[in-house]
This record gives structure tokens, C-alpha cells and sequence, in this order.
């Protein structure tokens, strides 16, 4: 059965380490957007271009899902809700999800992120202190109903279904629970 496999955890944690071990086991896709971003518009986030590319690299997913392959999305996800729409694009595509939570202590990830950056600039971006701590205030780690894979709650009000909200979350993504 083709698998979605999700990275998730703040810069510096693993994640994009762990998803290459993966995707080297598994001989699987693996989609990082920070490894897009600089080549394709200079640094993280161009006005907003990082949401963009997300929502593509979420329907490229579906897309390899569909087609019977397995896929991971290198990405963090530090809402519920995006982690939840995630899962519903996987099992609108037929797929399994496995969530991959990554952490580590504070001052080890910090210094981690510093290290990416100094040695493979073209794959993250700079991050100061007060990004850190801004990154830390916005991050929701995985309640356990997400760890054990609980069924998935109803969408956030107004929103019909997971991936409408996925569709609205990030614009490029098109509805996958519908022809």
C-alpha cells in the first residue's frame, strides 16, 4: 500500500535527516520545500511563495499516491490542522499515513539549524533568535490522538470536508475529495 510519511518538528529537530534515511530505505520521492526555495526565489519565503510551492508539492503527493508509489513531505507541519488535512489528502488518494514527530532540546536544535545553515546554505535559511523563539510560540506539537492515528475530527467550521480546508490552506493545492 502506497504510505504519505509527514516529517514533522521545528527547524534543526531531524526532520529533513530522517526523511532522506527514508526515502534512501524506501526508494520513495522525498519533497523538502526549504531545498526549493532558495534556488527558485532567493531565500524562504517570498511573499509568500513557500505556501505556493507547499500546495504543489501536496498535490504532487496525491498524484504519486495515486499512482500506487509511496512519498514523503519533509515539511514540519506545526498545526493540527494542517497535520489532519495532510492525512485526509493521503486517504483521499488511498494511501497510509504515518506522522514521523521530531524533537530535540531547545539549545541542541538551535545550534542544529545554525550548522545547516553554515554548511548547506542552499537548503535552509538563515534563522536568528528571535525567529527561533517566534517558530517555538507558533508550534503545536502532535496531541496523542494524532500520534495513534485516532480518527481524524470534523474540519474546522465552514469547511465541508479536510481537504477543502487543505484547498484553502494552500491555494494551489486543488480539492482531492471530489472529480
Amino acid at each position: 500500500m502506497p504510505t504519505l510519511v509527514l516529517t514533522v518538528g521545528l527547524p534543526g529537530s531531524g526532520k529533513t535527516t530522517l526523511a532522506k534515511r527514508i526515502a534512501e530505505e524506501r526508494r520513495v520521492l522525498r519533497l523538502t520545500p526549504d531545498e526549493w526555495m532558495a534556488p527558485l526565489f532567493g531565500h524562504n519565503d517570498a511573499g509568500g511563495r513557500r505556501d505556493i510551492l507547499e500546495g504543489r508539492m501536496i498535490w504532487t503527493a496525491y498524484e504519486v499516491l495515486r499512482s500506487g508509489a509511496s512519498v514523503i513531505l519533509d515539511f514540519g507541519c506545526w498545526s493540527s490542522e494542517e497535520r489532519y488535512a495532510i492525512r485526509a489528502v493521503a486517504e483521499a488518494a488511498g494511501a497510509g499515513f504515518e506522522l514521523r514527530y521530531l524533537e530535540l532540546g531547545e539549545a541542541q536544535r538551535r545550534a542544529r539549524a545554525e550548522l545547516r545553515w553554515r554548511e548547506e546554505p542552499g537548503s535552509t535559511f538563515a534563522m536568528s533568535d528571535a525567529d527561533h523563539d517566534r517558530f517555538l510560540a507558533l508550534f503545536q506539537p502532535p496531541t496523542e490522538a494524532e500520534l495513534s492515528y485516532a480518527p481524524l475530527p470534523a474540519p474546522p467550521e465552514g469547511f465541508e470536508s479536510w481537504p477543502h480546508w487543505a484547498s484553502w490552506r494552500w491555494p494551489t493545492l486543488p480539492r482531492v475529495d471530489r472529480p
